[in-house]
C-alpha cells in the first residue's frame, strides 16, 4: 500500500492521537451528541399509536352502565374478651 504523502504528492500532517480521540477516554462511556432518528418517549408513543374511534357507531357509543356494587365488609372488628367484665365497655363499631 502506498502512503498518503505519495498519493497526494505533498506532506500530510497528522494530529496527535489524543486530539483525534483515539487515546484513553476519561468520560467513562459513549456520549451521543446528536441523534438522526430520535425515538419518542413512552407516553408520547402510546398517545400517537392509540386506537382511534373512526366509525360512527363507536364514536356515538355511550359508556357501559354497571349494577351498583354491594357494600364492602368492615376492615376490622373490635373483639372484647369475656373476662374483661370490669373494664369499661367500648362503643360498638360504626355501621356502614
Amino acid at each position: 500500500m502506498s502512503s498518503l504523502s505519495s498519493m497526494f504528492g505533498c506532506g500530510v500532517v497528522m494530529a496527535p492521537p489524543q486530539a483525534l480521540g483515539i487515546g484513553k477516554r476519561s468520560d467513562g462511556g459513549l456520549t451521543i451528541v446528536c441523534s438522526s432518528r430520535p425515538q419518542k418517549k413512552v407516553t408520547t408513543h402510546h398517545m400517537k399509536t392509540r386506537p382511534r374511534k373512526m366509525q360512527p357507531w363507536d364514536i356515538n357509543r355511550k359508556p357501559t352502565v354497571y349494577d351498583p356494587m354491594s357494600p364492602l365488609p368492615p376492615d376490622w372488628t373490635l373483639v372484647i374478651p369475656a373476662d374483661a367484665s370490669s373494664a369499661s365497655a367500648a362503643p360498638p363499631p360504626p355501621s356502614a
